[in-house]
């Protein structure tokens, strides 16, 4: 089992240390989140707290992911970066395999694409996309991603977007994996389907063992249950030594973590006070395992 990082609201001057850290302790990879904004009302409640609420403010930090990941990228030479999720609903898919093919250059092909839908209207009407549709819009963006990435003239012409031959250059040196978010029954198909492998938000171990075993059944039923495929797991019941064994057995590959709310520390808490709970996780449970 990998063991990543998240840096998720996390003052954004600490970032360059923690990703600098984070390589040294042994971290596989470090996750980035996304929101685009902060709005005053929202139409819609958040899918991932029991009761709807949003767990950040107005004045919580938030980074572009892709800038971060080739920001962190410049001083680093090996840890990895994926976005953990980005909501794709609200975004150009071609403006986005732009940026997508010049933060894995940048990076020496070290990063991943994570991806929602996206769960709140106004993010997707205040940036010009429609909500509805979102699911089958996000299946021909990710379609649209892959075919520029792979490099080489392209077109598409489908229900949502159309275009005619193009090429965006240098594409990946090397395949970037798209992750697939979501606990719905279409993200999990979504997943099993074109994803290479599948993100989750907070779960139990109980809970993520029957998504697992859903995956499975999904994965057969589409002929790629031989084909490698990664369980990125927020476990919010099992943790220690133990408890991140008990995870790798139920067939977590990656665990995403946050090493200092281990030792009480908050999102704002010092640098050094996060850099020594890093240490002491990579200690404790990623040299143990």
């Amino acid at each position: 089992m990998k063991f990543t990082m998240s840096v998720a609201m996390s003052p954004l001057d600490q970032l360059a240390e923690l990703a600098k850290t984070a390589e040294e302790c042994g971290f596989h990879s470090i996750a980035l989140p996304d929101s685009l904004f902060y709005s005053e009302q929202v139409s819609a409640e958040y899918p991932y707290t029991p009761d709807g609420s949003r767990m950040w403010d107005a004045e919580t930090p938030w980074v572009d992911p892709l800038v971060a990941a080739a920001s962190m990228g410049a001083v680093t030479s090996q840890i990895r970066f994926y976005t953990s999720v980005m909501k794709l609903g609200p975004r150009n898919p071609v403006l986005l395999a732009r940026q997508l093919a010049s933060v894995c250059t940048l990076t020496g092909d070290r990063f991943g694409l994570g991806v929602g839908l996206g769960w709140a209207p106004e993010e997707f009407e205040w940036c010009g996309a429609p909500y509805a549709k979102r699911g089958a819009r996000v299946d021909e963006m990710i379609e649209i991603i892959r075919r520029i990435l792979d490099g080489g003239m392209t077109e598409y012409h489908g229900r949502f977007f159309d275009f005619d031959r193009l090429q965006i250059s240098p594409a990946p040196g090397a395949r970037m994996p798209i992750y697939i978010g979501g606990h719905t029954e279409p993200a999990l198909k979504r997943a099993a389907r074109v994803g290479d492998g599948w993100a989750s938000a907070m779960m139990k171990l109980s809970e993520l063992r029957e998504t697992m075993d859903r995956l499975g059944e999904l994965r057969a039923a589409y002929d790629r249950a031989d084909e490698p495929f990664e369980i990125q797991a927020v476990c919010i019941d099992r943790f220690g030594l133990d408890g991140f064994r008990e995870q790798a057995e139920a067939g977590i590959t990656d665990a995403i973590t946050v090493p200092w709310m281990f030792d009480g520390h908050g999102f704002d808490a010092p640098i050094e006070a996060k850099k020594d709970s890093i240490r002491k996780f990579a200690a404790e449970v990623i040299e143990q395992l």
